[in-house]
This record gives structure tokens, C-alpha cells and sequence, in this order.
């Protein structure tokens, strides 16, 4: 038995979630599949998978294994890679996704330089102000705003951006300035529902903490139509740093509460643990890198 092998289509049979799926990904029978994990188990002297006519789960001897040989053919992969020339001139495809408005204003730019930069390459973009599941829907790589409570991503540090209130000049003329965060009871709001924080805002200074139930007058599920709800005066509205920074700079919104602000969030790039790490991938990994922190610290 070939181990290395064996190994590579234990690891399909586990990210395609069937030996089907593995067999099809390998371009080998069904019959050549479950043989290979059959010797493999039977030469580790432990079963590995679970198995139904519909559905395999791993044991946990499995589950320690699959992460073993995951590593250590990302390892191999990438030591063949540093001998070839493809590790200078990746190629391929990738798909990246990201909130809209940070994509539009930050990664889109970095992505078209990238592409201009190695013309082998290919992109597709997505622009989403929703986590969705990177391995489902064959996305390589993520821009995650906030906690990874997924501990199946690897995580790169970005920087990160604060959550502030703002509201337009006139708006603020004609109702006044909030002084606190209890003042926005008083007062109109605008809520962008991606912000994932429901009708409450949250507020820091020193060490106190507040909470602050807000009864929206317009929600909406799209920033920029929050955002603009928020230019045109109709009230208070709870954003990210980044999604006010070109209308602050402006004038056509203020920030206010700026010493409420609560601690800002954490701004990642991520891919799946189970995804080697290819040339494409590290390519652009090492390319967007520096650049997205440069954005976040501007």
C-alpha cells in the first residue's frame, strides 16, 4: 500500500463528506476507495470512519489522524511547490469573499492589482454582509469582521476597526447632539441589521459599560442603504469605522458619542483548516496581507 496515498484519499473521503465524492475528486472507482481505506485501517490497526449507506462520521481516532495527515501533505505540497516554477508564477482560480462595503472600498483594489500583478491568475469576488460556510460554497478565502468562532478557519490578523455612531449635520442641528448613550432614546435611529447586535447598542468608557435598546425608525439589511438613510437626516445610525470613514471625511455624516465608543473589533483573513495551502492561495495570502493592514491602519 502506497501510504502517502492512502493518506491523500482518507483526507478526500473526509472533505467531500462521502467515498462517492472522494472517488470522483480522485478520478478512481468507488471500489478502488473503499479498498484503500480498508488496507489503511486494517495497517493502523484502528478504525477510522463511521459508515452508513448515507452518511460517514469520523471516530475520534480519525479525527486525530485526519488532522495529522492534513498537515503533513500540506507540508509535502508545499515542498514540491518550492522546487517547481509554479511557486514564482502562481495560477489557477480563487474565490474570496467579504463584507460589501470593505470589499468594495479595500479588497476589490487589492484583488485587480493582484491580478495585474500575476496574469496567470484568475478571481471570483463576493461581496457579502453575511457569513457563509467557505468549504460549501468553494470559497478559498474570507475577510471575517469580528470573532472566528469557527475553529475550523485559520485566522491572519488584519488589525481592526471600531463601532461608531453617526448622524448628518442636519440632522444633528435640528434634534441636537447625544451627550450619552441613554440620550438616543430621545432620538431617531437608523439600524444596519448586519451588525448582528439586534436592536442593541453597546457603549464603553473606562470601565463601565452600557447597553441601549433601540426602537429603530429604518432598518435595513444593505449598509450603504443604511448609510444613506443616515446622509439624508433621518436619524442616528450604529456602524463600523470603516463604513462612515468616506462620508465623515466629507462632512456628510459626524461621528458623536466618540467617548462611548466600545473596543473595536478584529478584522481577519481566513481559510479553511482543511484546504492545503496552495501557491494561489499563500500567493495571495502574501500579497493582500500587508496591504489590507495598511487600509485598517489608515
Amino acid at each position: 500500500m502506497d501510504k502517502f496515498k492512502a493518506m491523500s484519499a482518507f483526507v478526500h473521503i473526509v472533505e467531500a463528506g462521502s467515498l462517492t465524492g472522494a472517488a470522483e475528486r480522485l478520478g478512481i472507482s468507488l471500489t478502488a476507495v473503499v479498498r484503500t481505506l480498508a488496507a489503511l485501517e486494517q495497517g493502523l490497526g484502528v478504525r477510522l470512519l463511521n459508515r452508513t449507506t448515507r452518511r460517514i462520521a469520523l471516530t475520534d481516532e480519525g479525527r486525530e489522524y485526519f488532522e495529522r495527515c492534513r498537515h503533513l501533505l500540506a507540508d509535502l505540497e508545499e515542498a514540491e511547490n518550492a522546487l517547481s516554477d509554479r511557486q514564482l508564477t502562481p495560477s489557477g482560480r480563487l474565490a474570496i469573499t467579504a463584507p460589501v462595503t470593505f470589499g468594495r472600498l479595500h479588497v476589490a483594489p487589492v484583488v485587480t492589482d493582484f491580478l495585474v500583478a500575476y496574469p496567470e491568475m484568475r478571481a471570483r469576488l463576493l461581496l457579502l454582509d453575511r457569513v457563509i460556510d467557505l468549504l460549501e460554497e468553494g470559497i478559498d478565502l474570507a475577510i471575517r469582521i469580528g470573532p472566528l468562532p469557527d475553529s475550523s478557519l485559520v485566522a491572519i490578523p488584519l488589525g481592526t476597526t471600531g463601532r461608531v455612531v453617526c448622524a448628518s449635520p442636519d440632522y444633528l442641528a435640528r434634534q441636537g447632539v447625544p451627550q450619552r448613550p441613554a440620550d438616543l432614546a430621545e432620538h431617531r435611529t437608523v439600524r444596519f441589521t448586519g451588525m448582528g447586535n439586534g436592536s442593541d447598542w453597546f457603549f464603553a468608557r473606562g470601565g463601565e459599560t452600557q447597553k441601549v435598546a433601540i426602537a429603530d425608525t429604518f432598518a435595513a439589511n444593505q449598509v450603504d442603504v443604511a448609510l444613506d438613510a443616515c446622509r439624508k437626516g433621518l436619524g442616528c445610525g450604529y456602524f463600523l469605522g470603516y463604513q462612515v470613514r468616506e462620508l465623515e471625511a466629507s462632512g456628510q455624516l459626524v461621528r458623536i458619542l466618540r467617548d462611548w465608543e466600545p473596543e473595536p473589533v478584529s478584522v481577519s483573513l481566513a481559510y479553511p483548516h482543511s484546504r492545503l495551502l496552495s501557491p494561489r492561495i499563500r500567493a495571495f495570502v502574501d500579497w493582500a496581507t500587508p496591504r489590507l493592514r495598511e487600509c485598517l491602519a489608515g
